[in-house]
């Protein structure tokens, strides 16, 4: 796809991630137009912009000959099924994390995209977290030698059950399928797809009816990943853990805090508004000998996967998000299922 205009995009759902995290995003990038919402929450679309279409529903919008690209932002068990619909439709897809409930199903989408011709993006936009930016950079530069031991976690202190659909037992729910994926992505990017995954998910909340407590182990030759996910413990800015620990030959980096790049959305700042993405939580490195030293935070930037969507489909830049790479993710949470039901480490590939 090349072209001067404008990529018309669409999105199905306008919830929090719909409203705040894609259309928030996609209308900072030039090269994209959001025209059209599937949603029946009109009034809030009309105070977001009067030139946004409202859909009554999500086929509508995959219908549209207005519509180039289908964003997906609906609840996870209908990712899959809209991805399929608008990909045999002639529409490019971006859909929301995961975008399967099986990894059959991730392979049966990554396929139809290949088929079809057209382009399946997943949306893990937290490799822009600034968190995520600096450690990357870190390791990147050999600033602990060689990586032998990773601790990666992502905790909200939510004790009470909230009645959503994101905590009540459906398809899609939980933790494994929220904020696990973002752990594995991170993960992916950094060393590649695991040879085996061993896993406990737990429901701790009294009246819990989906996981609130995830622990992943990806193994790698010379190195362990270690994922933790929780609604039950604070996170570091309440004592908690810290977002990552890093472990290397020649010493240790702490990146203690999330990136607040979420947070300023759901307040109403824009991406390139002064402050946007910004990190005053330094990055701590102790070297071998034990000295202390810090380096400053990377900007966060998660409109940079919009812009990399915009690029690619006007074919000047690579895809912000391969899709092997999303099948990995999808692979890992499968194997994470299965470890954590038989209480036992599962190997990969899965056949």
């Amino acid at each position: 796809m090349t072209s001067t205009a404008p990529i018309r995009t669409g999105i199905i759902g306008f919830g929090l991630a719909g409203r705040v995290f894609h259309a928030g995003l996609i209308r900072t990038v030039p090269d994209l137009k959001l025209n059209a919402i599937a949603t029946s929450r009109k009034d809030e679309v009309a105070a977001l912009d009067s030139e946004i279409r409202t859909i009554a529903g999500p086929q509508a919008l995959i219908d549209d000959p207005e519509v180039d690209l289908v964003v997906i932002a609906s609840p996870t068990a209908t990712h899959a099924q809209w991805a399929r619909a608008a990909l045999l439709a002639g529409k490019h897809v971006v859909v929301d994390k995961p975008f399967a409930l099986s990894l059959a199903e991730a392979r049966a989408l990554a396929n139809l995209a290949r088929e079809t011709q057209r382009h399946l993006i997943v949306f893990h936009n937290r490799r822009w977290d600034s968190c995520f930016l600096t450690v990357r950079q870190a390791i990147e530069d050999g600033t602990i030698g060689r990586v032998t031991r990773l601790w990666s976690c992502f905790n909200r202190f939510r004790p009470e059950v909230r009645d959503r659909w994101r905590e009540d037992g459906s398809p899609g729910s939980g933790l494994l399928y929220d904020l696990a994926p973002h752990l594995i992505d991170q993960a992916v990017v950094l060393f590649g797809k695991p040879e085996a995954v061993s896993a406990d998910i737990a429901i701790l909340r009294e009246g819990g009816a989906s996981d609130d407590e995830v622990a992943i182990t990806l193994r790698y030759p010379g190195l362990r990943v270690q994922l933790g996910a929780s609604m039950n413990t604070p996170d570091a800015t309440a004592g908690g853990l810290p977002r990552f620990a890093v472990d290397g030959t020649q010493g240790r980096l702490v990146k203690r805090l999330l990136d607040q790049q979420e947070t300023q959305l759901v307040a109403g700042m824009a991406p390139g508004a002064p402050g946007w993405g910004e990190d005053k939580d330094p990055l701590e490195v102790y070297d071998a000998q034990g000295t202390f030293s810090t380096r400053a935070a990377i900007t966060g930037r998660q409109e940079s996967f919009y812009a990399g969507i915009a690029a690619f489909l006007n074919g000047t830049g690579p895809a912000p998000v391969p899709i092997e790479e999303a099948v990995a993710v999808q692979e890992v949470i499968e194997a994470a299922q299965i470890s954590a039901r038989e209480g036992r480490v599962v190997a990969l590939p899965l056949p």
